[in-house]
């Protein structure tokens, strides 16, 4: 990891919370696909998906401002890291013209 000793500390404490909200927002889309249809758990198999591929992403960065600026305040980072993939306003498009839980 980069940054300053102080930084890097800093960084390596906030990792595990971002890894936890990623298993979080995980957990909750997989109660979810439970209770769907299989054209929508297929859906949620595809966000699901995206999901893992911006974690590995995001575990993947090795500067420790990265993690102190934009991780420090969990929010709502991991739901709008989904939304802004560019596979996503296609499932938002199926499930709305197919109506499909």
């Amino acid at each position: 990891m980069t940054g300053t000793p102080s930084q890097i500390e800093w960084a390596e404490r906030i990792k595990p919370q971002v890894s936890a909200e990623f298993d979080r927002v995980a957990a909750a889309f997989q109660a979810v696909a439970e209770n769907q249809s299989a054209t929508g758990r297929a859906r949620t198999q595809t966000i699901l998906a995206i999901l893992e591929e911006k974690r590995a992403e995001v575990l993947a960065r090795e500067q420790a401002g990265y993690f102190i600026h934009d991780w420090q305040e969990l929010t709502d980072q991991v739901r709008k890291m989904i939304a802004q993939d560019s596979r996503y306003p296609a499932l938002a498009a199926q499930r709305e013209t197919q109506g499909v839980k």
